[in-house]
C-alpha cells in the first residue's frame, strides 16, 4: 500500500491545471480555466478548473475533485494506479507501507514481448497465417502481435540480455520442469494482455506448428489473473466510455479485426467464460454491453450463463450471435461491415434472450414438457427485479402460449419515486456555504450558532461540508462564480438573517404545537423573542432552546 507522506509529497508536486492541460486543451478564463467537459459532450465549456483552489468542476454533469480525481476518471483507473501514473509523469518517488513486499517489476516482460515483436517480423509462416486473416500492418503494430520462438531461444535471450530468470518465473514467461528451465510460450503467435493501468501482465499464443492446446494464456499470477482481464480493454476504453458501449467477443482476432473496422470498443474474454469478476471491470462507464458470441454449442450456452449474470447485474444491451460458421473476423474479412453495423445494433435483449434459451430445450407440443420449460423459466424470471418481472411475465406467456395467470412471479411492490430534485434554490444559503468552504476556519465559528437544520433548502449542501467535504456538489458551490464570496462582517451578517429567519418560524410553529403546555410555549416564546431581539442588534447567539 502507498503511504500517506508519499502521497501528500506528490500532491505537492500537483498542479491541477498542468495535470488537466496534459489530457485536454484548457483556456484562461479571469482567475480560472475553462474547457469543454472531457466527460460529456458539449459545445459550450462549462468545465471550470481553479488553480487557487487546486479543484475542477463541470456545471454540465457535475463531475469534479482534484488532479489524482481527474486521472481517475480519464483514464479509467482506480485511486493507487492514478497515484502511481501521476508519481511516473512528474518524476515522484513513492513509498509504500510494507517495504518486505516487492512490487513487481515488469521489466522483464516489457523486454520479452519486444523481442516477440522483432521475431514476428521476419517469423514468414506466422506472418503469412496472420495477413491471410485479413489483418493488416497496423493491426499488427497496434496490438503488438508477435511471435514466441523454441524454448531454448526465449531462455538465451533472458540470460544474454542479463534478464532476471526469478522475474520471469513469476510472471509466467518460463517456468521449472523436470529437465531444467522451460520457455511457456513456445513456436506460438503472440498476443500481449495488458491491465487497466496499461501494464503488460501476460500473453496470449497461437500454435502455428500444431501443438495440441490451439490457444494458451499465462498462469495465473499476482499481475494476471484471467478472470479479471478482457483483451483490447487497454486500446478499447475510450471508444468504450465514449460510444457508452462496449462488445464483448471470444477472441483475439475478432477484437483486432473489429477494431480494425472501426468496432474500437470489443474487446475478448481470456479463453473463458464471463464471470463474476469481470462485472467491475465491465461496469466502468456504464456502458451498454453487447455479449457477440458463435453459434455453436459452446457459443450458445456461453452466451446464456453470460446474460443470466448481467441480467440479475441489471446490465443494458443484449446477445449477438453469430451463425453458419462465421464469427466477426471473418465478416470484417469479407468486408461486411454495413451488416456488422446492423446486428450490433439491434443485440437481443438479455432477458428474453434466457426465456428464450431455456424454451428451446423442450417440446412444447407436450404438455409435461411445457409445464418443465414454464417451472425453469419462472424460476428464472422469479431471481429478477419486480418491474422486470413484471414486464417479461407477458413476454414469457406468449412464447409458452399459456395465460399470464400461469406465471407466478414474486408479488412485489416497488414505488417509483420521482428522482428529480425539486427543492428550490436559495441563493443567499449558498453564499454562507460557499464563504465556510473557501475559508475553512471559519466552520468552528459558524458551528457556535448554526446547525444544518437552520437552513431551509440546503441542509444537505452544509452537511457536506461536516462530512464530505470532497463532494463534487461542494466544488460546484466553490467554482460558481454567480454565488458571492462574503467577507467576515458580510457572513456575519447573513448568518444574523439567517438566524432571524428560522428563530421567526420556530416562533410560529410553537404557537400552534398543541402538544406543548402553556408555560413551557410561553417560556420558549420568550427566549426566541430575546434571541431575534440580539440579532437584530447586530450579535450572534448560540442555540439555546
Amino acid at each position: 500500500m502507498i503511504t500517506k507522506d508519499s502521497i501528500e509529497n506528490l500532491k505537492n508536486h500537483l498542479d491541477v491545471v498542468d495535470v488537466i492541460s496534459q489530457f485536454i486543451e484548457v483556456k484562461k478564463s479571469g482567475a480560472n480555466f475553462k474547457a469543454c467537459c472531457p466527460f460529456h459532450g458539449e459545445k459550450t465549456p462549462s468545465f471550470v478548473i481553479s488553480p487557487a483552489k487546486q479543484i475542477y468542476h463541470c456545471f454540465g454533469c457535475g463531475v469534479g475533485g482534484d488532479a489524482i480525481k481527474f486521472v481517475m476518471e480519464y483514464e479509467k483507473l482506480s485511486y493507487p494506479e492514478a497515484i502511481e501514473k501521476l508519481a511516473s509523469m512528474h518524476n515522484v518517488s513513492l513509498s509504500y507501507d510494507n517495504n518486505n513486499e516487492k512490487k513487481q517489476d515488469t521489466k522483464v516482460i516489457e523486454e520479452v514481448n519486444k523481442y516477440y515483436q522483432k521475431l514476428f517480423i521476419g517469423e514468414h509462416t506466422a506472418k503469412e497465417y496472420i495477413l491471410s486473416r485479413g489483418i493488416s500492418e497496423f493491426s499488427i503494430e497496434k496490438f503488438e502481435i508477435g511471435y514466441a520462438p523454441s524454448s531454448s531461444q526465449t531462455i538465451g535471450f533472458l540470460k544474454t540480455n542479463f534478464l532476471n530468470l526469478g522475474d520471469a518465473q513469476e510472471l509466467g514467461i518460463i517456468d521449472t520442469g523436470a529437465n531444467g528451465l522451460y520457455a511457456r510460450f513456445i513456436e506460438r503467435i503472440t498476443f500481449p494482455i495488458y491491465a487497466l493501468n496499461g501494464k503488460i501482465v501476460g500473453f496470449g499464443g497461437r500454435t502455428i506448428t500444431g501443438h495440441n492446446a490451439k490457444y494458451v494464456n499465462s498462469p495465473q499470477t499476482k499481475l494476471f489473473n484471467k478472470s479479471r482481464l478482457l483483451y483490447g480493454y487497454n486500446l478499447a476504453k475510450d471508444a468504450i466510455y465514449k460510444k457508452h458501449e462496449i462488445i464483448i467477443t471470444e477472441g483475439y482476432l475478432d477484437v483486432i479485426m473489429l477494431h480494425q473496422a472501426g468496432f474500437e470498443n470489443a474487446v475478448a474474454t481470456l479463453g473463458t467464460a464471463l464471470t463474476q469478476e469481470h462485472l467491475p471491470l465491465i461496469r466502468r462507464g456504464e456502458p451498454k454491453v453487447i455479449v457477440a458470441y458463435d453459434g455453436d454449442s459452446a457459443g450458445l450456452n456461453a452466451a446464456y450463463k453470460a446474460s443470466v449474470m448481467l441480467s440479475h447485474g441489471n446490465f443494458e444491451g443484449g446477445v449477438v450471435i453469430f451463425g453458419q460458421g462465421l464469427d466477426p473476423a471473418d465478416m470484417v474479412k469479407d468486408k461486411r461491415i454495413n451488416e456488422l453495423n446492423a446486428i450490433f445494433s439491434n443485440p437481443k435483449p438479455f432477458i428474453p434472450f434466457v426465456i428464450d434459451f431455456i424454451i428451446a430445450k423442450y417440446d412444447l407440443s407436450d404438455p409435461q414438457n411445457k409445464q418443465k420449460a414454464l417451472q425453469e423459466t419462472n424460476d428464472y424470471l422469479k431471481t429478477l427485479n419486480p418491474i422486470f418481472q413484471d414486464e417479461y411475465k407477458r413476454y414469457l406467456a406468449s412464447r409458452l402460449n399459456v395465460n399470464e395467470k400461469f406465471i407466478k412471479v414474486q408479488n412485489q411492490k416497488q414505488e417509483i419515486r420521482n428522482n428529480v430534485q425539486l427543492s428550490k434554490i436559495d441563493i443567499a444559503e449558498l453564499c454562507i456555504i460557499k464563504s465556510i468552504a473557501d475559508t475553512p476556519k471559519r466552520l468552528d465559528t459558524v458551528l457556535d450558532v448554526v446547525d444544518a437544520s437552520m437552513f431551509e433548502y440546503h441542509k444537505s449542501e452544509f452537511e457536506m461540508l461536516l462530512y464530505d467535504k470532497e463532494n463534487p456538489q461542494l466544488n460546484g458551490i466553490l467554482l460558481n462564480e454567480q454565488l458571492e464570496n462574503y467577507d467576515d462582517e458580510r457572513l456575519s451578517s447573513e448568518l444574523r438573517i439567517l438566524l432571524i429567519k428560522f428563530y421567526e418560524k420556530k416562533q410560529n410553529a410553537i404557537k400552534y404545537d398543541e402538544n406543548l403546555e402553556h408555560n413551557e410555549k410561553k417560556n420558549l416564546i420568550v427566549k426566541i423573542r430575546d434571541n431575534i431581539m440580539q440579532l437584530r442588534k447586530g450579535k450572534l447567539i448560540s442555540y439555546n432552546l
